[in-house]
């Protein structure tokens, strides 16, 4: 079974815009200590930077305040891990470099994802560590 995950920003946005949904139980799931999220500074400070942008907050039924309480509760669960080895597996995004270092930095089994597609043309391949979209991810692929 896989515990420990990377929540990609897209998921956590999700998660936030959506009231139900995958990525709002892959959420749950971390907060009730169900999975291991691990975080990063790089990701934190996506999170921080996309959770804080206007479009976000309008499509957001949740007030500044809740938004910012369910972050904080968020980055109390997880595991903050140090990168130390760039792998950068040269995907054709590379703002997505950083997941992957820190999914092999942080022993994760999977990046939660909406962005699946981003990950497949990469030049280093990790036979240990699966990439899936929420749902994929919930039903244990």
């Amino acid at each position: 079974m896989i515990n420990t995950i990377v929540v990609d920003t897209s998921v956590l946005i999700s998660a936030l815009i959506r009231k139900e949904g995958a990525s709002r139980a892959v959420l749950r799931g971390c907060l009730e200590g169900r999975f291991d999220p691990v975080i990063s500074n790089a990701l934190f400070l996506e999170y921080e930077d996309v959770s804080q942008r206007p479009n976000l907050i309008d499509a957001c039924p949740l007030t500044d305040k809740e938004i910012r309480e369910l972050l904080n509760a968020f980055y109390s669960v997880c595991r903050w891990v140090q990168i130390y080895y760039l792998w950068r597996p040269n995907l054709p995004d590379e703002e997505d470099n950083f997941l992957i270092e820190l999914a092999l930095a942080g022993n994760a089994q999977a990046i939660i994802t909406h962005n699946v597609k981003d990950f497949q043309n990469a030049e280093l391949k990790f036979p240990g560590l699966s990439i899936l979209t929420p749902a994929q991810f919930l039903r244990g692929e």
